[in-house]
């Protein structure tokens, strides 16, 4: 299973007011360069966590990213965003090669597209046609927690 990376520079979007989670469009964002390796990193400084940072593949092939979330509650003072998995369907063509799977906010204006976190499978993944991968998020836990 992908691990999960909360950003640092999300923490700082959320605290100054750029996302509201439960009403605003996420999105995927597929890359095959680790975020380290990004120049400037987008997993680092805030004024870099934006999806400008993130060299992307190309969607042609691709199926939807827009995600649909299930739940933004907090209980207790605890905060979870669960979001509905998304297969991912490529047609026409292959898609790829990716290994990073961002999540970020498309409906951001300042910054514009931040990014939330991002899932690193491990290893380069290729869709051939007609071949899915589904982005299984965590129902019991949520993509996220915040306390």
């Amino acid at each position: 299973m992908a691990t999960f990376t909360k950003l640092n520079g999300f923490v700082e979007h959320l605290s100054e007011g750029t996302h509201n989670l439960g009403a605003n469009t996420l999105e995927l964002a597929l890359s095959n360069i680790a975020p380290g390796a990004e120049t400037p990193n987008p997993a680092l400084l805030t004024p870099d966590c934006i999806l400008a940072n993130v060299t992307q593949i190309a969607y042609t092939n691709l199926s939807s990213r827009v995600l649909t979330v299930a739940s933004s509650v907090q209980t207790s003072g605890i905060y979870k965003l669960t979001i509905n998995d998304i297969t991912l369907t490529s047609t026409g063509g292959s898609t790829g090669p990716f290994r990073y799977v961002y999540i970020f906010n498309q409906s951001a204006t300042t910054p514009a597209d931040a990014l939330i976190g991002y899932y690193d499978y491990g290893s380069s993944i290729t869709l051939l046609t007609g071949e899915s991968l589904t982005v299984n998020f965590d129902d019991a836990n949520g993509v996220l927690t915040l306390t």
